[in-house]
């Protein structure tokens, strides 16, 4: 009986690179950081993305990996870098880095987000403080906004339990700030 030819070497790479970048996509959500402001905003990511600067109606895109919990994502105002990426801002500084690797100094608004599985959980909190107007939302969830440090779809206070919204896994999410 005849047996099947084997397949090249070549091909079985293709195979399993096309796999592997399948599997990696699925795996992500993205995240598109967007600047509404007439101001320059310097929007920071943790544990995932660092930090950039951002002119009026640019934007940023970063893919965070599932399994990814605490995220945060902020926007600082005041900043000013040197050419290696250390300074300051006036709120939200982390540090004195342009690319950020721990949070933010308040004040600060502040998109958190969990990415599970099957299910992820997201949120906007002004406990830490209010600096500037940001939307936050899931391709899969409701849409939330703080545009003062008062606002509805926001944290405000510790023992608040009840702004922590849901959607589907491997969701792509927005952040735009003075929407």
């Amino acid at each position: 009986m005849a047996s099947a030819p084997a397949a090249s070497p070549a091909v079985l790479v293709v195979v399993v690179l096309v796999a592997t970048l399948a599997a990696g996509g699925a795996n992500a959500a993205t995240f598109t950081i967007t600047n509404r402001c007439s101001f320059t905003v310097w929007p920071a990511a943790t544990p995932v993305g660092g930090g950039t600067q951002l002119s009026p109606g640019q934007t940023w895109t970063i893919n965070v990996p599932a399994g990814t919990s605490s995220g945060r994502v902020w926007g600082r105002t005041g900043c000013n870098f040197d050419g290696a990426g250390r300074g300051g801002c006036a709120t939200g500084d982390c540090g004195g880095a342009l690319s950020c690797s721990l949070s933010g100094r308040p004040p600060m608004t502040l998109a958190e987000f969990t990415l599970g599985g099957s299910q992820d959980f997201y949120d906007l909190s002004v406990i830490d403080g209010y600096n500037v107007a940001m939307s936050f939302s899931c391709s899969s969830g409701v849409g939330l906004t703080c545009r003062d440090s008062r606002c509805p779809d926001a944290y405000l206070f510790r023992s608040d339990n009840s702004k922590t919204h849901a959607c589907r896994g491997n969701s792509n999410y927005q952040v735009v700030f003075c929407p």
